[in-house]
């Protein structure tokens, strides 16, 4: 779960900050989803230095440049610094909330610190031989200086071997300083954990990113030791400082820096979603920690262990996502079987259930934003949507692509053009994040914090490309991606309902499962995938309409004028209503003439769709056909029942395929089979079913063009490619 980072900001006085720690906390607030009015809020408390405007300006700037992005841990921090504890009688979910919790809610008991078992010679040999080669390079500091009333080392040496100090250390009798050089009791010594290149002991002379220090200076050593067990961290070795902390110098097992700072960050975060209040100064590869068998101020920094926990990184996150998961556990069905638990109730009848995903697909300028604005009117209003019965309830529109007086005007004008009364527009909440908008990944946890208390029945998110994370090519990517509308439904208990647009080309041979532009994630996440696909409009349906438009304005006119008995002519044919109106009302003759002009102008204006769709909970339902009367989509009265989809041949182009030379022929079928192939291959195993149905041939016909085709092989009902 989230922390509410505003009340934190209570135990930070901005006076006492200087100009990095003031812009951080900014940076902080914005990644984190929190708005300019906060910062600039909390940074009035420093009334001496506050300039109004300024943190508006600063607040453009943050997140447009490269460099690591500073998180809410930041804040919290620094909350800790100003005498902010946090609640520990809750514990947070392990990892990303999607793994698991640790063990049940409330702090580990403290444990006992265990005793050294070796001299302190000996512990320093362990401790060398467990976390160095005999030939890599150790950095250790023995000299110290007095500032504020606290010891700090120097930079110490970096141009021994861990073999040269073990040989030297095992012929030392016990005198540590004739191998190290003399320490100062008082203040201890200290040692690199990451062995370095010889040339220095910064960060850049870190050879092997294997090791991270996880301490803390604020809890009970018990209570660390007890932590460190119960979350089985990795500890290569484990020293008691002489103070206040133990350090654990755990096993991260890094490539690279870049791969260090990641496994170092998902490091600390779960220690503390598990109560382990780190010290985060200690993140970089190059830091001293504390020398065992040494003394320190009239106690000893001893080895207090070894190779404790799990006994490398990957089987720690193997048994962070396993053992410590929270999914549920097995079931057997004839413990459910006479008591099966109700299905959720349907959102959209027959289409989508409450709490369950839908993707709305669609071409360019197929009227999608209307679509969706038109079904959160229909839910709000508890009305029909393009013929299906919806229910009631609060819906909340995240709008990414408009500016928000375009957003609240298409609202209006949808209502209207539906002649839907606004009697429950409170149940509708718009989120306009044109401009503003973050990868899905960040705006999910965003968003369910800002909708927890709610209620939603529906989330609809308008379009997808503004916040898809990743390469829509990738299925691992866009698994990831629309994990977190999963994340959304299960959070918040409502439907997610999102629009996406097709790929490029022709739609008309493909299934509609098939049409949404990138990886074939898209066709099987959602639990309803519906699509719009463009029709021809057939010259005499649009000849028709206008006809009958026609005939509906003249005989509204002859109807004020009460002429209905002085009618000769069919009130159901167009020109024979207009030859009336210049008999009857030759004045008006002209208006009317007008009227109907304009009218056809908007009949030839609209645009025919075609919506089928893929259902997983319910049975599929015929293709409706619409019309797109901007601004919004209306079921066809049968007119487009015969009409064709754009890229279908008409008849008169089927017989002229039939007259192309065979080769022509031939590579067609090759080029359609390979298509059909690469398409398919994306659910994984190819079949002779799935590319007959994308192909729109029998099985048959599919399997003759296969081996047709010459660079496939049937191996029953799958298709390979061969190899050679």
């Amino acid at each position: 779960m989230e922390r509410n980072l505003i009340p934190l900001l209570d135990y930070i006085d901005p006076a006492a900050c200087d100009y990095q720690t003031w812009t951080a906390v900014g940076m902080a607030l914005k990644l984190e989803g929190y708005g300019c009015a906060d910062w600039d809020s909390w940074s009035q408390r420093d009334p001496g230095r506050y300039h109004p405007g300024e943190c508006e300006r600063k607040w453009a700037s943050f997140g447009l440049g490269a460099g690591e992005p500073v998180t809410g841990g930041t804040i919290v921090q620094l909350a800790r610094e100003g005498g902010w504890r946090p609640d520990t009688t809750q514990r947070e979910l392990l990892w990303e909330d999607e793994i698991g919790r640790a063990e049940e809610a409330g702090e580990a008991p403290a444990e006992a610190l265990p005793q050294p078992s070796l001299e302190p010679v000996g512990q320093l040999i362990t401790y060398l031989k467990t976390l160095f080669r005999p030939d890599e390079r150790v950095g250790y500091v023995t000299e110290s200086f007095l500032r504020d009333g606290k010891y700090l080392p120097t930079q110490g040496c970096w141009d021994r071997t861990a073999g040269e100090l073990c040989e030297a250390l095992s012929r030392c009798g016990g005198d540590l300083g004739s191998v190290l050089g003399d320490y100062n009791p008082e203040a201890g010594a200290w040692i690199r954990f990451n062995p370095l290149d010889g040339q220095g002991c910064r960060n850049d002379n870190v050879t092997a990113f294997r090791h991270a220090l996880v301490e803390s200076d604020s809890m009970e050593p018990g209570q660390q030791y007890a932590l460190i067990r119960q979350l089985q961290l990795p500890v290569a070795c484990l020293v008691w400082s002489g103070g206040k902390s133990l350090h654990a110098i755990v096993r991260v097992d890094a490539g690279t820096r870049e791969e260090y700072r990641d496994r170092v960050n998902l490091l600390y975060d779960i220690c503390r979603k598990n109560g382990f209040e780190l010290d985060s100064q200690n993140r970089n590869p190059s830091r001293l920690s504390r020398m065992p068998g040494v003394q320190r101020g009239g106690d000893v920094q001893y080895l207090a262990g070894t190779n404790l926990g799990k006994g490398s990184w990957q089987d720690w996150m193997d048994w962070i996502g396993g053992q410590e998961d929270d999914l549920p556990g097995f079931e057997s069905i004839p413990d459910s079987w006479d008591e099966l638990p109700p299905l959720a109730p349907p959102l959209i009848d027959g289409v989508l259930r409450q709490g369950h995903k839908m993707l709305l697909s669609g071409p360019s300028k197929a009227g999608k934003s209307f679509a969706l604005i038109a079904l959160a009117i229909a839910l709000a209003e508890g009305r029909e949507w393009l013929g299906w019965r919806c229910a009631q309830g609060r819906v909340l529109y995240v709008n990414l692509e408009l500016d928000r007086a375009s957003c609240l005007h298409r609202f209006r004008d949808v209502y209207e053009s539906l002649r839907i009364p606004p009697e429950h527009r409170q149940n509708i909440d718009i989120w306009n994040l044109r401009g503003k908008s973050v990868p899905m990944d960040r705006l999910a946890p965003r968003l369910i914090r800002r909708a927890a208390s709610r209620q939603y029945i529906a989330i609809l998110i308008d379009p997808i490309y503004k916040v898809i994370t990743g390469d829509e090519n990738s299925a691992s990517e866009m698994a990831h991606f629309c994990n977190q509308f999963d994340r959304v439904c299960t959070e918040l208990g409502c439907a997610v309902i999102y629009c996406h647009h097709h790929s490029k080309g022709s739609q008309a041979g493909k299934r509609s499962m098939d049409r949404a532009s990138g990886s074939g994630v898209f066709a099987r996440d959602p639990d309803a995938l519906l699509d719009l696909l463009p029709l021809h409009v057939p010259e005499q349906v649009q000849r028709r309409d206008a006809d009958r438009a026609a005939a509906r304005i003249c005989m509204s006119y002859i109807t004020r004028k009460g002429m209905e008995s002085e009618l000769r002519e069919d009130p159901s044919s167009g020109e024979e209503m207009k030859r009336a109106v210049r008999r009857l009302m030759p004045d008006l003759a002209p208006v009317i003439e007008a009227e109907i002009e304009r009218a056809g102008a908007l009949l030839s204006a609209r645009t025919a769709w075609r919506l089928s769709g893929t259902l997983r909970e319910f049975p599929a339902f015929k293709d409706r056909n619409l019309w797109f009367d901007y601004p919004v989509h209306r079921l066809d009265d049968g007119s487009l029942d015969r009409a064709e989809a754009e890229g279908e041949q008409e008849p008169w182009q089927k017989a002229m395929d039939g007259r192309k030379p065979k080769e022509v022929r031939q590579q067609e079928r090759r080029d359609a089979v390979e298509a059909a192939f690469e398409a398919c291959g994306i659910e994984g195993e190819v079949t002779v079913k799935a590319m007959a149905e994308y192909l729109g041939v029998s099985e048959r016909t599919a399997r003759d063009h296969i081996k047709e085709h010459g660079d496939f092989e049937l191996v029953g009902g799958a298709v390979r490619r061969k190899t050679t």
